[in-house]
């Protein structure tokens, strides 16, 4: 059995995001599919998935041209996808999502089918439990059930480690290498290079929507570094931190949600330096973010920027003070689904004028994707952008002068240049002594752009660490709530 692709095309607009993709994956191979953001990946898996009708090409299976024009072609011809967040339906059970698109209504066979596919793969669930109560890891495995049960002979995975824990991410991995053993079509898309060595067998890469390359594994990263950017990248580290006055204080600071209250917390951020937040998810970085951005009232404790107390004030107290939020769900909570850039720009600008000069605002808009290299046009809606596409179009709506930059995983879901290029436009606001305070689940990350890191334990900071003096291992220890000497 082989699947193959030839000769795909894509457009939206003016925007070609397969451009005459050709790709075969045999039987029982661990494929993987690499490239940067805004490459084609995952526009490709979801024509391959009948999410998206191609414009041009054609597609096969053991040797059977398919025609895909909805999920349903695809999975009746045995074609499954997992998507980063996984499709489940929040308030139903576990065994209620199980049965989805299976066609039965007896509860008795689909429970045995679960049951049967649980054992075999190591999963655990409660028939009963709502699919809400499941971590994103759970959410993925059941998700792989239901599909293998629908009878999935492809499947195909569209960055499926962001959000996952290290644990989860291992037995993901197991699962996969157990499906393409036993005969199974495997493709992994992902732009995480150690993710494709450690897994896959072969990988294909893509370059703004074209295949560049495809090679055996292993090769050297610094070689499918360069097919992916057509250079070597080299993070860009960190060039020291300020001695300057105090931006940010907070003093006994104790913060509640209704799902977790956190110890009272004292900190200090001096202009110009850089404060990473490490810990396990839920833990309470991201509650100190939003209180020192307004969207969360202190139960007690004092909050200040300089010399002014905003204990209490709203968020636009604190933005008019200087203060920008860039939270981690950029289209959730950072865009607006269905508006375009130039709209985005126009909001951002924050005009006073009852009428606005839109042939102005597309010229501006068009400027600032050159200057911010943002692959869209101004009509471009934030929906239709990659996830770095999306990252480039936040930092470009961010206003010129920043006292305090607070951020909750900048680089979540970015390939390497999009990440690298993230991170030398915060340090270049840094160097103009913008304070930075930033949550991340990348210990590299924390470490190569933290001067200092708090790491969060269930609510409380167990440990303040100069990330100078610092490595992984240790860091990795106190996440998991063990002390290190």
């Amino acid at each position: 059995m082989a699947l193959e692709l030839v000769d795909i095309h894509k457009h939206f607009g003016r925007v070609r995001a397969n451009d005459g993709v050709t790709l075969r994956v045999e039987a029982g191979e661990l494929h993987g599919l690499l490239g940067e953001n805004g490459a084609g990946k995952s526009t490709l898996m979801k024509v391959l998935s009948g999410f998206h009708e191609a414009g041009s090409g054609e597609i096969s299976l053991d040797g059977e041209l398919l025609a895909l024009r909805s999920p349903r072609d695809a999975i009746e011809a045995g074609i499954g996808m997992l998507h980063q967040d996984p499709l489940v339906f929040l308030p139903f059970t576990v065994l209620d999502n199980f049965m989805l698109g299976s066609g039965t209504n007896d509860r008795g066979i689909a429970a045995e089918g679960l049951d049967e596919l649980s054992d075999r793969f190591g999963f655990s669930f409660d028939h009963d439990t709502p699919v809400r109560r499941l971590t994103v890891g759970e959410r993925q495995q059941l998700e792989i059930a239901r599909l293998l049960w629908l009878g999935a002979r492809v499947l195909i995975l569209d960055e499926p480690t962001t959000g996952i824990s290290a644990s989860q991410r291992e037995q993901l991995f197991a699962t996969l290498k157990t499906l393409a053993a036993e005969g199974m079509i495997v493709v992994f898309v992902s732009h995480k290079l150690e993710e494709i060595e450690d897994l896959c067998d072969r990988v294909t890469v893509m370059r703004l929507g074209k295949v560049v390359g495809e090679t055996r594994l292993p090769v050297p990263a610094e070689q499918l570094v360069e097919m992916m950017f057509g250079k070597i990248i080299a993070p860009t580290g960190r060039a020291g931190s300020s001695t300057g006055s105090t931006t940010l204080r907070l003093d006994d600071v104790v913060l509640g949600s209704g799902l977790l209250n956190t110890d009272a917390t004292s900190l200090g951020v001096s202009e110009g330096e850089i404060i990473g937040l490490a810990g396990l998810e839920g833990s309470g970085q991201r509650l100190l973010l939003e209180a020192c951005t307004g969207l969360l009232e202190p139960e007690s404790g004092s909050i200040a920027l300089g010399d002014k107390d905003m204990t209490g004030l709203a968020y636009r107290s604190y933005h008019e003070a200087g203060v920008h939020y860039l939270p981690a769900g950029r289209l959730e909570e950072g865009l607006v689904s269905g508006l375009t850039i130039t709209e985005h720009f126009v909001l951002a600008a924050g005009a006073s004028d009852f009428f606005v000069d839109w042939d102005a605002a597309a010229d501006r808009a068009a400027a600032l994707i050159e200057e911010f290299s943002i692959k869209g046009t101004p009509d471009s809606t934030a929906e239709s952008l990659s996830g770095g596409n999306q990252q480039r179009l936040l930092l470009a709506m961010m206003p010129p002068h920043i006292r305090l930059l607070l951020m909750e995983h900048p680089t979540r879901g970015l390939d390497i240049e999009s990440a690298d290029w993230v991170w030398t436009q915060l340090l270049e606001r840094r160097d103009h002594g913008t304070a930075v305070v930033f949550a991340s689940a990348d210990l590299d990350e924390l470490l190569l752009y933290s001067d200092r890191i708090l790491v969060f334990f269930a609510g409380r900071v167990i440990k303040e660490l100069d990330a100078r003096q610092t490595d992984g291992d240790q860091l990795g220890h106190l996440i998991g709530g063990r002390s290190v000497a």
